[in-house]
């Protein structure tokens, strides 16, 4: 049965659906056993399944995730939350230098079967420190899976693809996106990693979205829709493996491409998507690749800097526009109105 749930409730029901088939999944963070439940996320899963199965946590996000790694040695299946991946930063070392390569160590012997999900905050008040997109990082890790989830559906299997797979996973998730509703199956279900989603078709312009910008990419296909202008928007779902198929697949037919990367320009998911096109079929591009990204600049405190920030639908219409009257020169967009340096 399929019912309409929020992100955060489809991230709740796939962990308490994980935990509810197998005694070895465990979940650590701070705050995992409040009310509250980390946006809704772990609420009343305690109450459920007891204080040694969801465990809140000092704040010491090292010695959370190493903790997490050594009961994975064990046998269990770890979820360890960070509220801030900007504060997960502090656990770069056992990332790093343990579980990513854990395996490849242990000649396929062993594995960390850890899924850490980690939030990025967007909103009034966020700031530098609170706000930063880091998945391009652990994508440059081998050893590693990272998932950037934007609906509720997905969320949920890959979530669940994550907790039951043997390698360890990053699951990315928007703050923003906890409260849109989709199409939900009751029963659990698993979403493979490295499988993009067509969320609309078109063969004029492909755009593909990450994460967060998902959204804003189908509110700007229907702008151009009114125009004239038929976008086909890719999901990736994934970073970690990346579906470069169904994204080479979907430019060979529409032969112009915009990424839309929630984070830095410089050095990007939104680059190596880019050269991943540009290596495979630029040779039939009708016009150049265009990244609309965040500026290489710390994210504003103010709301009415922020704003002029993070790019919105709009941008992402003028960017698509761009190259549909493009026939040569490059372009790349920085934040809204790309006034930051």
């Amino acid at each position: 049965m399929h019912r309409q749930l929020s992100y955060a409730q489809a991230i709740l029901e796939a962990t308490d659906q994980a935990m509810g088939l197998s005694p070895d999944v465990v979940l650590l963070g701070q705050l995992v056993d409040t009310k509250a439940g980390i946006f809704g996320t772990t609420t009343g899963l305690v109450d459920k399944y007891g204080g040694e199965r969801v465990q809140d946590f000092p704040v010491a996000e090292n010695l959370m995730t190493a903790t997490a790694m050594g009961a994975s040695l064990t046998g269990l299946r770890p979820v360890i939350v960070h509220q801030r991946l900007d504060f997960m930063i502090y656990s770069l070392d056992a990332i790093v230098n343990w579980l990513s390569l854990w395996r490849f160590k242990s000649n396929g012997k062993s594995a960390m079967p850890v899924t850490i999900r980690a939030i990025v905050g967007k909103g009034w008040g966020q700031g530098p420190q609170h706000s930063k997109s880091l998945h391009t990082w652990f994508a440059h890790l081998p050893g590693l899976q990272v998932a950037m989830p934007s609906t509720a559906y997905d969320a949920k299997g890959l979530l669940l693809e994550s907790i039951f797979g043997e390698t360890p996973s990053i699951f990315v998730e928007g703050r923003g996106l906890y409260s849109m509703t989709d199409f939900v199956p009751e029963e659990p279900y698993r979403i493979r990693f490295g499988r993009a989603k067509i969320r609309r078709t078109g063969s004029d312009a492909t755009i593909v979205a990450l994460g967060s910008m998902v959204p804003l990419a189908l509110k700007a296909a229907a702008m151009l829709e009114r125009d004239g202008v038929q976008v086909e928007v890719i999901d990736p779902r994934t970073i970690s493996p990346l579906d470069r198929n169904t994204i080479c697949d979907s430019v060979s037919k529409t032969r112009r491409l915009v990424v839309v990367d929630p984070a830095w320009q410089s050095f990007g998911a939104g680059a190596e998507i880019v050269s991943s096109v540009v290596e495979r079929v630029g040779d039939i591009l009708a016009a150049k690749p265009v990244r609309v990204s965040l500026p290489d600049s710390h994210t504003p405190m103010s709301s009415a800097l922020e704003r002029e920030y993070y790019p919105d639908e709009y941008v992402l219409r003028d960017a698509i526009r761009g190259v549909m009257g493009q026939t040569a020169g490059a372009g790349n967009i920085l934040g809204a109105q790309g006034q930051f340096r």
